[in-house]
C-alpha cells in the first residue's frame, strides 16, 4: 500500500517507520527542509537518534507528490495545524481513501475535535474515511518496538478495522473502539493534566499529589464528557486513563516535563525552548477552558493550569487554591 504521511516529528517519523517496515511503500511529507536532508542523509530522525529506518520510506517537501496515489492519508502534524495542512491537501485533490489522524488535541475558539476539523475543511460526506488512532505510546518506544496498545476509532466500522489492521504489529497492538469522541477528547484533554503533574513533581510534591491530579483530573474530563455525547467508559481505557497513566508519569512526556521546567524556572518561554518540541497541552489547555465554559462544567485543575500559562499565577499559589476549595462527596 501507498500511504502518504503528513508530519515527520517524532511520533510521525515512528509510525511512518512502523508503516514501511511492514512492507508499506510511505511518503513523509514535512515542510521543513533541513529536516527533510537529515532524514534523507541519516536515515533515521535527529531526536530518536541510533533507530534507523527499514523499507521503503521516502522524505518529500512537495504534498502533491506526497498525495499522489496514496492509499491511505495519516498524519501527525500539531492540532493548531491541522486546518491549515488539511486546507493544502484540499486544494490538491479530495481524498479518497482513509484519513487517519494520530494528533491528539481541539481546536481553539470551534471547540472542534480534530476528525471535526478534517471534515470542516474537507466537507462531510468525507465522513466514512476518517479515523482516529490514539492511546499511550510514546514514540521512544514505538520506535524501538517496544510492545505498545493504542485504539483506533472511526465513523464507519470497516475503516475502522482497516486501520486497526493496517497498523498492527507483533509490538504494537491496535484495539477497535466505536467512540470517536471519547478517544478524541481523551486524548487531547491529558496534555493538560499532564502540565499539573510535571508542575507538581517540579515543585517537590511527592506522588500521593500526583495521584490526587491524576484522579481528580480524571474526573474533570468524565464530567465534561458527559455533555459532550462521549461514552464516559472510553474514559477507563486505553485513550483515557491509559494515556494519561504514561503521560503524566513518563520523562518522555513532553507536556509532564515542560510542567517541570516551568515550576523550575518560572518561565514558560525558557520551558518550551528547553523541550524543543510542540507541547499540545499549552494549545489545548484554552480550547478546554473555553469548552469547560461553554458547557459551565467545573474543571478547577484545568483552570488553574490556564491561569498559569496565560494569568501569570504562581504555580504554587494554585495549588494552595486547589487544595482549599469546598469538599465535596466524591461521584465518579
Amino acid at each position: 500500500m501507498k500511504i502518504a504521511y503528513l508530519g515527520a516529528g517524532t511520533w510521525g517519523f515512528a509510525l511512518a517507520t512502523l508503516l514501511a517496515r511492514k512492507g508499506h511503500q510511505v511518503m513523509l511529507w514535512t515542510n521543513r527542509s533541513d529536516l527533510k536532508k537529515y532524514i534523507t542523509e541519516k536515515r533515521e530522525h535527529p531526536k530518536l537518534p541510533g533507530y534507523s529506518f527499514e523499507g521503503d520510506l521516502r522524505v518529500t517537501l512537495d504534498m502533491a507528490e506526497a498525495l499522489d496515489h496514496a492509499e491511505c492519508i495519516a498524519e501527525a502534524v500539531t492540532s493548531a495545524g491541522i486546518r491549515p495542512v488539511f486546507t493544502q491537501v484540499s486544494q490538491i485533490q479530495k481524498p479518497q481513501c482513509p484519513i487517519v489522524l494520530t494528533s491528539k488535541g481541539i481546536e481553539q475558539k470551534t471547540s472542534l475535535f480534530l476528525p471535526e476539523v478534517v471534515l470542516d475543511v474537507l466537507g462531510e460526506e468525507l465522513q466514512p474515511f476518517v479515523a482516529c488512532l490514539s492511546g499511550p505510546s510514546h514514540a521512544e518506544e514505538v520506535i524501538r518496538s517496544l510492545p505498545s496498545s493504542v485504539v483506533c476509532a472511526a465513523y464507519d466500522p470497516s475503516v475502522r478495522n482497516a486501520v486497526c489492521s493496517l497498523f498492527s504489529t507483533e509490538s504494537f497492538r491496535v484495539y477497535p473502539n466505536s467512540d470517536l469522541r471519547g478517544v478524541a477528547l481523551g486524548g487531547a484533554l491529558k496534555n493538560v493534566i499532564a502540565i499539573a503533574c510535571g508542575i507538581s513533581d517540579g515543585l517537590g510534591f511527592g506522588d500521593n499529589t500526583k495521584a490526587a491530579l491524576m484522579t481528580r483530573g480524571l474526573h474533570e474530563i468524565h464530567k465534561l464528557a458527559q455533555t459532550l455525547d462521549c461514552e464516559t467508559s472510553t474514559l477507563m481505557g486505553l485513550s483515557g486513563m491509559g494515556d494519561l497513566a504514561v503521560t503524566c508519569w513518563s520523562e518522555h512526556g513532553r507536556n509532564y516535563r515542560f510542567g517541570k521546567l516551568l515550576a523550575k524556572y518560572g518561565d514558560a518561554k525558557k520551558a518550551k525552548e528547553e523541550i524543543g518540541m510542540a507541547i499540545e497541552g499549552i494549545y489545548c489547555c484554552v480550547s478546554a477552558h473555553e469548552l469547560a465554559q461553554v458547557k459551565q462544567v467545573p474543571m478547577p485543575i484545568t483552570e488553574n493550569v490556564y491561569k498559569i500559562l496565560y494569568k501569570g499565577i504562581d504555580a504554587k499559589d494554585a495549588v494552595v487554591a486547589l487544595m482549599q476549595r469546598e469538599v465535596k462527596e466524591e461521584h465518579l
